[in-house]
């Protein structure tokens, strides 16, 4: 008769299977307690995500302040019966009121052309039925000028008349630098629109507890105005009076605030 032989390793290899197994088992049941002891200790806090209660308000600011420089657009305008002789008469004159501007210590930086232009005129009345009749030509050269000294604005302006000036097409008061006004101006509207959100927030019950956005939704500075609306007042010299006045930097700034129950 035939009687198996059992190796003696044989029952040592089950018993090392059998540890293999149990560890992995064990291996996958810790990250399961693991993670469901993370949750317990998970404050519910964390999951709620409570919405702010907030306030959108514009704030705008305005300061006024005295000018210290005057920007001009001034120039000649001719009219010839040919083009070449209109051309000709507008450079005369504009060379006599930039050797004007050269007397008056006007720096050639504070001095730019604006436009020069050629047109032909044309008599419309005579012919009802034909074409229109040319007249002759009409020339015309701007210039732009920075005058620094506001005291001797006037008496520049009669010494380009006095040249050949015809043309003075408006005037602007402003600062050299700007920036500090503007800045100013910007202050002013992030407490007027601070100003409104406690005024806000108070009658509401709440307080304001912080501000959560804020951008600048523009700012203003002078233009330049027709000369004839610069307000006027006697002056003790002979030259054309000019009012400079005061002149206005404006800001407005749009804020966004979260507000709290008191």
């Amino acid at each position: 008769m035939f009687i198996p032989f059992r190796h003696k390793n044989e029952s040592t290899k089950q018993t090392s299977v059998l540890a293999t197994l149990a560890l992995s088992t064990a291996c996958i049941t810790l990250p399961l307690s693991a993670e469901a002891q993370i949750m317990q200790n998970t404050p519910q806090s964390m999951s709620v995500i409570q919405q702010e209660t907030t306030l959108n308000l514009t704030g705008e600011g305005k300061i006024e302040v005295s000018p210290d420089i005057a920007t001009i657009s001034l120039g000649v305008n001719v009219e010839a019966d040919t083009a070449s002789q209109a051309m000709k008469q507008q450079s005369a004159l504009m060379n006599k009121v930039f050797e004007a501007l050269e007397k008056a210590k006007i720096a050639d930086k504070d001095m730019q052309t604006g436009n020069i232009s050629l047109s032909p005129r044309y008599d419309y009345s005579s012919s009802k039925n034909g074409p229109p009749k040319l007249t002759g030509y009409q020339a015309t050269n701007t210039l732009g000028i920075t005058v620094r000294k506001l005291d001797t604005l006037g008496s520049v302006l009669d010494s380009v008349v006095s040249a050949g000036g015809n043309t003075i097409n408006s005037i602007s008061f402003g600062l050299d630098d700007s920036s500090a006004a503007l800045d100013a101006a910007r202050k002013a509207a992030i407490a007027d629109a601070l100003a409104k959100a406690e005024l806000y927030a108070e009658a509401a019950g709440y307080s304001v507890s912080r501000i959560i956005t804020m951008n600048e939704a523009g700012n203003f500075s002078p233009s330049p105005q027709p000369v004839m609306m610069a307000r006027m007042k006697a002056s003790e010299s002979a030259s054309t009076p000019i009012a400079a006045g005061e002149v206005s930097y404006s800001s407005t700034m749009n804020v966004q605030f979260e507000l709290v129950r008191k």
